[in-house]
């Protein structure tokens, strides 16, 4: 019988997501999957992706083949899972959910929307998920009677190995401080899309710095995009993980 476990990570675009796939597959006790439904996503929607074409060749499109893959627990050790929540779409099933433990990361929608703007011109609230991110939320804290661990980047990024350290025992996972740190490069784990969005991820070698809380410049239009995702935002953020070195918990 295996004794290992699955991990999913629900993120939105234009997080630390893939910085976050990084720190658990420096574990050597982790397996990683980058985006598993994306292909699926891109052939039954047809939307305009960068590599799309490519992505859809070469990945797996069968969402139910995606699935049986997720739910197949290791021998031993993790299989870490990251999602985008807008590669979730209606037909999916729900009830293999209940057969992975889970984590959701959020960011302010105002960073958000100005990084994605910047790689593809415009977003759209269905590009940035917070609904459906909101939506998996709830599925999943009806499924298991308790809401899962939720991460806010921008209270990460201000004590990464504090907010790791509470994660993982949360998940009752020891904390392993190779999580902090990584080698440059891209990684053979990697979804091909990461020629077009991991430049930066891919120079660094932990994670960054916290970003500037100055306010973010937008459009009156993305503004009031911004607008329309912080209620889900603002949701999630009532349940993400504290911790006492966070200047802003700190000060209360």
């Amino acid at each position: 019988m295996n004794s290992g476990r699955c991990l999913a990570m629900w993120s939105g675009p234009r997080n630390i997501s893939t910085a976050m796939m990084r720190a658990w597959e420096n574990r050597p006790d982790t397996q990683v999957v980058d985006e598993p439904f994306y292909a699926h996503y891109l052939q039954a929607t047809g939307i305009d992706h960068p590599l799309a074409d490519s992505i859809i060749a070469m990945g797996e499109t069968d969402w139910q083949c995606i699935v049986d893959r997720l739910v197949k627990r290791p021998s031993s050790g993790y299989f870490y899972q990251k999602h985008m929540t807008v590669h979730w779409l209606d037909h999916f099933s729900t009830d293999w959910l209940a057969r992975v433990e889970h984590v959701f990361l959020i960011r302010p929608p105002e960073p958000v929307i100005a990084s994605y703007i910047a790689k593809r011109g415009t977003a759209t609230a269905t590009d940035l998920g917070y609904a459906r991110q909101a939506s998996l939320f709830d599925t999943i804290s009806a499924q298991n009677g308790e809401a899962p661990p939720v991460i806010d980047s921008e209270r990460f990024l201000r004590d990464p190995e504090g907010q790791l350290r509470t994660l993982c025992e949360r998940l009752s996972i020891a904390f392993d401080a190779a999580m902090l740190s990584w080698p440059t490069g891209s990684r053979e784990s990697d979804g091909i899309w990461g020629t077009h969005w991991y430049d930066a991820v891919n120079r660094s070698t932990g994670f960054a710095a916290p970003r500037t809380l100055e306010p973010v410049a937008l459009s009156a239009s993305d503004r009031h995009l911004a607008d329309s995702c912080r209620p889900d935002y603002d949701r999630l953020a009532e349940h993400a993980i504290e911790t006492p070195a966070d200047p802003s918990i700190a000060s209360r």
